[in-house]
């Protein structure tokens, strides 16, 4: 049996919080300035939008969260008639990313691991930098799709991330809060994942889970 030697470690939704409350006031400003019969239908405009170009958006076509996120946008505004200003809606996402609230067992997780912390994250390398400067946080290494030119749950940014490393992926151990991009990614490469369900969700057939941080420190020898 190899022994794991690292964490890879998600970060919005599983180290930092996820923009669910700065996404609600942009669908809001949205619904204001534009001509919406029910905020749900912007909602699954724009993610579905933004999903099609973020799942085709590697290699050579590689673009950058923020230049995704403000053309998913203007999209959205213009199928819903909104005269609001897509780069300052973006800008308001962004806030959110380079600070945005931490989980209360995230400190103690990377001050207490067993193992070195690297951060595996599908978001922009400034972007992220600031955010885990503005929490004081001291991971390993950081690697993100932009390092990459590709988003998880593509192979590409975790199998840059054990290149980096020199590391094998049953040396590996990730956790993340994402079944489709945590889970399904590191698996696509042979690393063993953690699903973060620090709220309680049905646990899908297969999927290995935990509700916090600092239950992983339980389980990377316990295969």
């Amino acid at each position: 049996m190899t022994a794991v030697k690292a964490f890879f470690v998600d970060f919005y939704g599983t180290i930092v919080h996820e923009d669910g409350e700065v996404i609600k006031k942009i669908t809001d400003i949205i619904c204001k300035t534009g001509s919406v019969k029910d905020p749900s239908e912007v909602d699954v405009y724009w993610w579905k939008d933004f999903q099609t170009m973020f799942m085709n958006s590697f290699g050579e076509t590689f673009e950058t969260q923020r230049a995704l996120e403000e053309k998913s946008l203007v999209h959205t505004l213009e199928r819903f008639g909104s005269d609001a200003d897509a780069k300052e809606l973006s800008n308001m996402m962004f806030a959110h990313w380079i600070q945005p609230p931490i989980f209360e067992d995230s400190k103690e997780f990377f001050e207490k691991s067993p193992l070195p912390v690297y951060i595996v994250s599908n978001i922009d390398t400034a972007d992220i930098m600031q955010a885990i400067a503005y929490h004081d946080l001291h991971p390993a290494g950081v690697f993100t799709s932009e390092d990459a030119k590709s988003y998880k749950p593509r192979e590409e940014l975790f199998e840059l991330a054990l290149k980096s490393t020199g590391l094998m992926p049953d040396e590996v151990l990730h956790i993340g809060d994402s079944v489709s991009s945590d889970v399904k990614g590191a698996t696509k490469v042979g690393i063993r994942a953690l699903w973060l369900n620090r709220f309680g969700k049905s646990i899908p057939e297969g999927v290995e889970s935990i509700s916090g941080l600092l239950e992983a420190f339980d389980r990377y020898d316990n295969r």
